[in-house]
């Protein structure tokens, strides 16, 4: 059997059409299938590859830290230099109250982490979320997701989730003493790039405020110089009392977190003792990868080039089938008339050598957010190959 069939026949599949290509090589913005062709990955592994792919120094970074020890005890009981050297460059670069780094194996983990810190730390049991959010697949993180098609077939779920449309004053108005906090994206993901207003962030801050109400930040996909700031609730002038992490967190290697201040976080110590554990969070060798990987991206200065690119991508994401743009530093959704138009524009433009897909609450739209290291020209031709495979298309 080849590899696609061994796939298809003994890889847990998650839809009935994954996108099925069968890659060698991953280099820069570039990945390579096993016929040699090289396709610009417009979508960084789902915001994973923010520096590009085997950067260099991430690389040495893994081979060093894997030669030295992998894996030694259950997170927490050891002290472990990948992880102290990681939380210390983090926090040298977050708000003075975000000084503690619980490090998880995925986003996902880390939402389901910042739950319980929430209940434990406030003794209450009302979470808001919104509609159109993701915050992971676990059935915790799934309580949280915006969209009753997701969550219907796994119910029972938590109790006492309720969800409000983001950019609401009812969100607002439902913030009580009886909520333990309010979770939201930074910046939506998966509803195609939703950025809300400076003013509601910051009466959302005021209301937690006033509550005595923890405010969850999800910047797993947002964070790491995604929106033009390396972190992006930079740009509302708030701060969160917990801000989630993942993806280009880990710098190609599995890695969440969920941060706070140290106050907060010793309540997960005692009743009980091991409020959360975990037995892989915080890998070794994944916080050596992602050490390396966010000392290049501040090293290199990359998020002063994103609003340079950004403008590239308003001013040449224009054609009359391209029904909205949205677009938020160097990251992009291009709604189209109905998903089955957007899905045979994807595979034109995966055939014209450009990785891209759908978002999850919006599968008309499709998705840009390629690594942050692509130049101008590399971008500018992305850009003309999209529209290229919009007219192929037609």
């Amino acid at each position: 059997m080849n590899n696609r069939q061994l796939f298809f026949q003994h890889i847990a599949q998650t839809s009935p059409e994954p996108i099925g290509l069968e890659m060698v090589k991953a280099e820069g913005i570039y990945q390579y299938d096993v016929n040699g062709k090289k396709y610009v990955d417009l979508i960084s592994g789902f915001s994973v590859a923010n520096i590009g792919h085997s950067n260099p120094k991430v690389v040495e970074a893994v081979h060093k830290q894997a030669s030295a020890y992998m894996h030694l005890i259950v997170y927490g009981e050891f002290i472990e230099s990948p992880q102290t050297a990681y939380a210390k460059l983090l926090t040298e670069n977050l708000p003075e109250n975000l000084n503690s780094v619980y490090f998880t194996n995925s986003g996902a983990e880390a939402t389901e982490g910042a739950m319980k810190l929430a209940k434990r730390a406030t003794g209450r049991s009302k979470i808001i979320a919104f509609n159109r959010s993701y915050h992971g697949s676990t059935q915790g993180a799934l309580s949280l997701m915006g969209d009753e098609y997701w969550r219907n077939a796994f119910r029972p779920l938590l109790p006492d989730v309720h969800h409000f449309n983001y950019g609401s004053k009812e969100a607002i108005d439902a913030i009580d003493k009886n909520t333990a906090c309010i979770i939201l994206e930074t910046v939506q993901a998966e509803s195609g790039v939703v950025k809300p207003s400076k003013e509601w962030l910051q009466n959302i801050r005021k209301k937690c405020d006033a509550q005595k109400v923890l405010l969850i930040l999800d910047e797993i996909q947002c964070g790491f110089g995604r929106t033009g700031f390396l972190f992006a609730f930079e740009q509302f002038d708030i701060v969160p009392d917990i801000l989630l992490s993942g993806k280009a967190l880990g710098g190609g290697m599995p890695l969440g977190a969920f941060i706070a201040d140290r106050k907060l976080m010793q309540q997960l110590t005692h009743d009980p003792v091991l409020g959360h554990i975990t037995t892989f969070g915080g890998h070794p060798v994944s916080c050596a990868a992602g050490k390396a990987a966010l000392e290049v991206l501040l090293e290199k200065d990359l998020i002063s080039t994103i609003k340079k690119k950004e403008r590239i991508l308003v001013e040449n994401l224009q054609h009359k089938k391209i029904l909205q743009v949205n677009i938020c530093g160097l990251w992009a959704s291009l709604r189209f008339e109905n998903f089955e138009m957007n899905k045979k524009i994807i595979r034109r433009c995966i055939e014209n050598g450009l990785i891209t897909d759908w978002f999850l609450f919006a599968p008309e739209c499709l998705r840009i957010a390629p690594p942050l290291i692509i130049s101008e020209d590399e971008l500018l031709l992305a850009c003309e190959t999209i529209k290229k495979s919009i007219d192929e298309y037609y």
